[in-house]
């Protein structure tokens, strides 16, 4: 790549800071954004692809025209569009909250993607494996790659309170003024729109459409790409009293089993798809309805329910029992492989850690979350500083900047209640005739599983006729195992038309 202009002056560098959001607030002398542009090409579907990449900052503005937070974002431009109007242009975000967007910039959809091992082993120590990207989506589509406050370098200006900005709503707010300023700025009103999310950055679409779509300033999207799902936390919160979120990770705590080769596989004839199959039978046709008896059900039934329960899932129908028929991811990847003094991952259940006791019942770490970040944060800073002559030394902050998050979400959860943001993806199809979802899934993914994703895509809101779900065998970040990242972004191109 040839780095092709650096737009700020010596005197709007910022001085060095800690890495939260409001350590990061803007000093008085910076007036303008920095922002630094390159050029490169990539070999994408096949195709020799030449780009202008911008990286930089983009400042938020409140009603007086103050500039009250600074947005990073790395935008990649195909050269040589004749109408920009028939290209399409993606947004694309991670989640947490409190994630940069560096796993699906150089995990998948980028220019350039670090090469961690394929079959869930730890990334050990640099130098990583970065390399140009095939898969990447640039021959379909522009990107953006948005990082919220408190995220990589996005930070506060001013005397703004990170909390202005983090929230359901204040989020998405914020991410809304920017995707309308990006268009405005690149003359973009006219071109077809998608959002692609990752975690909660599916939340945080849901939440999107509700600051995009439903209001006279409509920004009107084409389609929605959702990376691990979850739209609704009622699904994925096993607190206690919340009965479908235990049923609802019955077939991924069954997946993970069977890949761990902790259930009677010949019991099914080796099909897996059978199998997981029957385990959501099983969950949602008699297990949910025997937890909700609660105290009045027989103890005939529940000792056939937690032997059914332990055949889909490995774990001991005694374990079972004892857990009043109610296990929490936590248990289940500390008790799984508790035998062989191993947990399983949260992110990724294919990934195994060792523990250093066989007593304790809540894991000591995510072996698939230390398992990658060393590679990611390398690959995307050398990325940054090598590639696209980036010209800051202040932290990155790839994940955990955010202080606190405001879960009040209003009409879509409100105070007390779980986070939903479903029925304002559903209300923009309604409105919005040629709106489209892809949900992808992990089948390995345990932060978000599949099963609550169909749960929430089988409600009658929703136009099965433009949602789309597929499944990768990988965990929450798919694009970790090579035959996966090639299959989403296969799924993704097709989807993005």
């Amino acid at each position: 790549m040839i780095r092709l202009a650096v737009l700020f002056a010596s005197a709007c560098l910022l001085a060095a800071a800690p890495a939260s959001a409001d350590e990061h607030a803007g000093t008085p002398q910076q007036t303008e954004p920095r922002i630094w542009e390159s050029q490169g090409q990539v070999t994408a579907n096949g195709e020799r692809i030449r780009y202008r990449a911008i990286a930089g900052e983009m400042f938020l503005r409140n009603a007086e025209n103050t500039p009250t937070a600074a947005i990073f974002h790395t935008t990649y431009l195909r050269e040589g569009v004749t109408d920009p109007r028939t290209r399409p242009v993606a947004f694309i975000f991670n989640g947490g909250p409190g994630s940069a967007s560096l796993w699906l910039h150089m995990g998948v959809f980028g220019p350039q993607r670090v090469v961690l091992p394929s079959e869930a082993a730890d990334d050990g120590a640099a130098p990583f494996d970065v390399r140009d990207n095939p898969e990447t989506l640039l021959d379909r589509a522009d990107l953006v790659f948005i990082d919220p406050v408190g995220t990589g370098w996005s930070r506060t200006l001013g005397e703004t309170e990170g909390s202005a900005f983090w929230g359901v709503n204040e989020d998405a707010e914020a991410i809304s003024q920017f995707i309308r300023r990006w268009l405005a700025e690149h003359r973009r009103w006219n071109s077809p729109k998608y959002l692609i999310g990752e975690s909660y950055g599916t939340t945080r679409i849901g939440a999107l459409m509700r600051q995009l779509e439903l209001g006279w300033n409509d920004v009107s999207i084409n389609g929605v790409v959702l990376v691990s799902t979850i739209l609704d936390f009622s699904l994925n919160r096993t607190n206690p009293g919340n009965e479908i979120a235990f049923a609802a990770a019955i077939p991924g705590f069954a997946a993970t089993a069977w890949y761990h080769d902790r259930v009677d596989q010949a019991a099914w004839g080796g099909d897996r798809a059978r199998f997981l199959d029957e385990a959501r039978s099983f969950a949602s046709d008699e297990y949910l309805p025997a937890i909700l008896r609660g105290q009045s059900l027989p103890q005939a039934r529940q000792r056939e329910i937690a032997a059914r329960y332990a055949a889909f899932t490995g774990l001991s129908a005694d374990y079972v029992t004892r857990a009043n028929l109610r296990i929490d991811l936590t248990r289940f990847r500390t008790e799984l492989l508790r035998d062989q003094g191993l947990s399983v991952g949260r992110f990724d259940s294919r990934f195994t850690g060792v523990e250093p006791d066989a007593v304790s019942d809540s894991p000591e770490g995510d072996p698939s979350g230390y398992g990658i970040d060393g590679g990611y944060t390398a690959a995307m800073l050398d990325h940054f500083t090598r590639n696209l002559g980036v010209e800051i030394t202040t932290p990155y902050v790839t994940l955990g900047g955010i202080a606190s998050w405001n879960w009040d979400a209003g009409e879509a959860g409100g105070r007390n209640s779980f986070v939903n943001v479903a029925p304002w993806l559903e209300r923009a199809m309604r409105q919005n005739a040629d709106l489209r979802v892809l949900a992808a899934n992990g089948i390995y993914d345990q932060a978000t599983p599949f099963y609550p994703v169909e749960l929430v895509f089988n409600r009658p809101g929703f136009d099965r006729d433009r949602v789309t779900l597929t499944y990768y065998e990988a965990g929450h970040m798919m694009y970790l195992h090579q035959p996966s990242i090639e299959a989403l972004a296969r799924d993704v191109r097709a989807f993005v038309r």
